[in-house]
């Protein structure tokens, strides 16, 4: 490993603003109105907007470690209007219902830039927008194609930039185009969930930390500390799902990889620009994702080892080598002055992955078992909505609502078919992602303004 880096420990921004106070386990068995499992965004939003809007509901949050330990902790801070599955919604219930949803994306951005204000945390916040670039021909024909899809569904305040624009505002090496979307923000993954976490307490939610459900069944989460009986249980633990009893194929736990670099000197950062600190992201099939920190450094992720046989994950966030050294790879490649810049800490985390690659929220109102999940990477803002879609769907079972615009949108009630059994999974995943990066060393070579027929295949197996 290179000296001198953090690997594990979680993630960076822990090392950063460290850990939080530990909140007691469940003392044995309990009742509630709601049980939430899961104490990452989507369980703590839930929680929030629930007890906002019903205050004497008793509702009691069960974490298996502390909340954040999962992807809430351990992002790259992209608060974004992205949502995984949009194209399969708008085949399934038309075009406008996908629009309904890509506009409630678009407003969740600002519903948490909201949220954050109202309760007065520091979550690191800046909302510049999110920058895709392209960086070869085939990169640039797949962002004209993305930006007039993306104009299609409403954002009708995207930007197209050139080579030139897009230097004015970072200057990536080998950039030719990117597109621009205001519906983004920069974000400090812990703090937004440490301010979320204090939020829901001061309301009066019940929090039991190192809890973890080994089982959710109608009215029932079951711990190895006693059992919470609820009329509701909403699972909200993402790729830490198949963790759960019969739950192994439901959805699968992605590994993603990120790197930070040291601060950058006021120097290096007058080299580079971007000045307006939006979220960066390219036009690969292997791509990644990176911001510009609140204390001055750049933080990058991608794909390492995609997945790890039998649904495993980690326990601390460490991160192989050859993947902390090809992120670093990925972040000279942008940035060539940053040669010598050392990386600090690397880390990793799961995410949850459908079959069909659709994020969605659902109640079962026979049982009232709720979930949602499955964010494919995009659920810092996703789990937001979902989180106030839950509210309004326990609202309206329970007789204390009515049907919203939220309950209607096409990912509401949307049923999936399982993952294969292993070893065909960890087979399909491995090389699917071998595919993608095969891909992206073929467009950069023949510099054809084609998409590689590799990616496509590897679309086709991924089931995209």
């Amino acid at each position: 490993m290179s000296s001198g880096v953090v690997n594990g420990g979680v993630s960076y921004w822990y090392a950063d603003d460290g850990f939080p106070g530990v909140q007691e386990p469940l003392g044995g068995d309990a009742s509630a109105d709601v049980v939430i499992v899961g104490g990452g965004y989507t369980g703590l939003w839930t929680a929030y907007y629930l007890k906002k809007a019903v205050p004497f509901l008793r509702i009691t949050v069960l974490e298996q470690k502390f909340c954040g330990y999962g992807a809430s902790g351990r992002n790259g801070g992209w608060l974004y209007n992205g949502i995984a599955g949009r194209e399969r919604y708008a085949k399934l219930h038309g075009h406008e219902a996908a629009v309904r949803l890509q506009r409630a994306m678009n407003d969740t951005v600002d519903e948490v830039v909201r949220v954050v204000g109202e309760e007065g945390f520091d979550a690191g916040l800046h909302k510049g927008g999110v920058l895709e670039v392209a960086r070869s021909p085939a990169q640039l024909a797949r962002l004209r194609a993305f930006h007039e899809h993306e104009l299609s569904y409403g954002e009708k305040d995207r930007e197209l930039y050139g080579a030139r624009e897009t230097a004015e505002r970072v200057r990536v090496a080998d950039a030719v185009g990117s597109s621009w979307t205001p519906h983004g923000a920069r974000v400090h993954p812990v703090r937004l969930v440490k301010g979320l976490a204090a939020a829901v307490e001061a309301l009066g939610v019940t929090v039991h930390e190192h809890t973890p459900v080994t089982e959710i069944r109608a009215k029932h989460a079951v711990t190895p500390y006693g059992t919470v009986r609820a009329p509701y249980v909403l699972r909200c633990t993402e790729g830490f799902t198949a963790a759960l009893k019969g739950q192994r194929r439901t959805w699968l736990p992605m590994n993603s990889s990120m790197i930070a670099t040291e601060p950058l000197s006021e120097e290096q950062w007058a080299e580079i620009g971007w000045e307006g600190r939006q979220t960066l992201g390219d036009m690969a099939h292997a791509y990644m994702y990176a911001q510009r920190t609140s204390d001055g450094r750049i933080a990058l992720g991608g794909r390492g080892v995609p997945y790890r046989f039998g649904s495993r994950t980690d326990n601390d966030g460490r991160t192989q080598e050859a993947t902390v050294e090809a992120l670093r790879e990925v972040l000279v490649s942008f940035f060539p002055m940053l040669a010598g810049v050392r990386v600090a800490h690397a880390w990793s985390g799961v995410l949850g992955v459908p079959r069909d690659w659709c994020a969605s929220v659902t109640l079962d109102r026979s049982t009232g078992v709720g979930w949602a999940g499955g964010y494919v990477g995009s659920g810092v803002a996703t789990a937001n909505l979902a989180a106030r879609t839950l509210r309004d769907l326990v609202q309206q079972d329970s007789g204390q609502g009515g049907r919203t615009e939220l309950t209607d949108l096409p990912w509401v009630g949307h049923k999936v078919r399982r993952w294969e059994p292993e070893p065909l999974r960890w087979l399909g995943v491995q090389g699917m992602y071998a595919t993608y990066r095969a891909a992206d060393r073929r467009e950069f070579a023949s510099r054809r303004a084609e998409s590689s027929r590799l990616a496509r295949w590897a679309d086709r197996v991924a089931g995209r």
